[in-house]
């Protein structure tokens, strides 16, 4: 089974007329065909599967009425000039060479393949849809879908990552030659920025930017994001990128709530940066936690619940820490001090309690209770009267 990627389900591209064959041949390899192998299949074979493990470069035993072809497994590593037409001829011949001129959409996953040459995929006339995903490219040849005028549909998930800067400055270059491009699979591949000749296709539908690094778009990208002539504008896949929000992301923020049916994952995206809005809605991060620069560095923030707030916390609590120890010195050195005033304390409550319970007994003593009082109107007798 093939790998899948990390948070997102990356889908891919609209269904297009020439992949509608693929589809259909590609549902049935999976219970028939192992991991390594490569499928072709053509109006007369609908489907065919053969080993792949051992293969290092195209097969030839492709018919040429072939729609479509997957290689699955292999170990390509080099993508030479006209790879499909003959690559071992040299020059004009190879290029001029088509072996395959019904081939619609192929299909290069999981292949081990580094280097892409000049003209690779010269002698396919008719390719529309070509997923390169899950190949760890490092060189891409700027001419290196040269001839592929009819392309549509072009797929390079988890692709391009380890290529570095240099990879994204020739893949510039080899779009620009797609004119026809309509869907453009960038997803999971660590871009910090979106290429330019990527945004300025004529005809693009979409571009799929998930899972990246991206932590916004400048006003640039933004503006080559809209189209003049009444030309649609693309849309623009962003689930998973470490947005930052705040004050810099006012542009984007803008323009996604002006064109939100433009991204349609535009609520699931989340903020990265800084601190104080961190995982909250992107579309609905509140700036009150910071303080904006529109200064010189405008756009720039301060999150006024990160390091300096942090730093006057860790402050107070230094504080705290050397009254509590000043506290302890002072009991330390005071001890004796104390011994004495809490034994005074203890015999002064010692000969209080001793009064109270003193005065207690000679209350309870009933020989000095007081005589009763004699009733009103009663005379007083002395004892020796005879009465």
């Amino acid at each position: 089974m093939a790998p899948r990627l990390g948070r997102s389900e990356l889908r891919g591209p609209p269904l297009l007329p020439g992949l509608l064959l693929v589809a259909a041949a590609l549902s049935r390899p999976a219970a028939a065909c192992p991991f390594q192998c490569y499928c072709f299949g053509s109006p007369q074979l609908l489907l065919r599967c053969a080993p792949g493990a051992e293969l290092r470069q195209p097969p030839r035993d492709v018919p040429p009425d072939a729609r479509n072809l997957t290689i699955v497994g292999a170990n390509l590593t080099v993508l030479r000039a006209a790879a499909f037409a003959g690559g071992d001829a040299d020059g004009e011949e190879a290029a001029a060479r088509v072996r395959l001129p019904l081939l619609t959409a192929l299909r290069l996953t999981h292949n081990n393949i580094e280097v892409v040459e000049d003209g690779a995929f010269d002698g396919l006339p008719s390719l529309t849809a070509l997923d390169l995903s899950h190949n760890p490219l490092r060189a891409l040849g700027g001419g290196a879908f040269r001839g592929l005028l009819a392309l549509r549909s072009l797929q390079l998930t988890r692709a391009l990552a380890r290529g570095g800067p240099a990879l994204l400055a020739t893949l510039d270059d080899a779009l620009e030659r797609l004119d026809e491009l309509r869907f453009l699979g960038l997803a999971d591949n660590a871009l910090s920025r979106l290429p330019p000749a990527a945004l300025s296709r004529p005809h693009l539908e979409q571009l799929d930017a998930r899972l990246n690094a991206l932590a916004g778009l400048s006003p640039d990208e933004l503006r080559a994001l809209e189209r003049d002539g009444g030309r649609p504008a693309p849309r623009l896949l962003l689930a998973d990128n470490p947005l930052r929000c705040g004050c810099a992301a006012r542009p984007l923020r803008a323009w996604l709530r002006n064109a939100t049916e433009r991204v349609p994952d535009a609520r699931l995206l989340r903020c990265a940066a800084p601190r104080a809005l961190l995982d909250r809605p992107f579309l609905d991060a509140d700036e009150a936690p910071l303080r904006c620069d529109d200064g010189p560095g405008r756009g720039e923030d301060v999150d006024l619940a990160g390091p300096e707030l942090e730093a006057s916390y860790v402050f107070f609590g230094l504080v705290l820490a050397l009254i509590g120890l000043i506290f302890l010195m002072v009991l330390y050195l005071n001890r004796r001090g104390i011994q004495r005033w809490m034994r005074n304390l203890r015999e002064a409550c010692r000969d209080q309690m001793e009064g109270y319970h003193y005065r207690y007994e000679q209350d309870a003593d009933p020989r000095r209770a007081p005589a009763p009082a004699a009733p009103a109107g009663s005379r007083a007798t002395s004892p020796g009267s005879g009465l």
